[in-house]
């Protein structure tokens, strides 16, 4: 109940209080006087309960405005959140994009220099059967015999 409706309500229980009162009796000068103190007691009461509601509104209005700013904090904190886990997915993509790039650039250049061995290689055995058929072919002819020789190939 509200301030004004306990007053109106303990006015009811006096005023009824004090019919039964009457009717049983006169109504003295002692009983009005009474009466008096009693309503100047009541209306300090109803003061008093009036104040402990305001008081009791503006604690729920300051825990109202911390529950609101807690809120707000919670909300802010949930965007950063989210924004930081943007940014490190970005990050991590990045990252994983670079090393697929390095990867694949770097067995390229691996295929690359596999290649030319065998190239090489391919060429080495080349020159080694040419100059088996060198070779051979000096044993019939003098002449490319002697420049066999003269480059310490014979």
């Amino acid at each position: 109940m509200r301030g004004g409706q306990l007053f109106w309500a303990a006015l009811m229980f006096l005023l009824l209080a004090f019919c039964g009162v009457s009717l049983a009796g006169e109504f003295t000068q002692e009983d009005r006087e009474r009466l008096i103190r009693l309503e100047a007691t009541l209306q300090t009461f109803m003061k008093q309960v009036d104040k402990r509601f305001e008081q009791v509104d503006r604690r729920i209005e300051e825990t109202n405005r911390r529950i609101d700013d807690t809120n707000r904090r919670i909300d802010e904190t949930n965007r950063n959140i989210r924004w930081l886990g943007l940014v490190m997915g970005g990050l991590v993509a990045a990252v994983i994009a670079i090393v697929v790039w390095d990867r694949r650039t770097a067995v390229r250049a691996a295929v690359r220099e596999a290649e030319r061995e065998l190239e090489e290689r391919h060429e080495l055995e080349l020159m080694r059967k040419m100059l088996g058929v060198l070779r051979e072919l000096a044993k019939v002819d003098k002449r490319l015999a002697e420049i066999l020789r003269m480059h310490g190939l014979l």
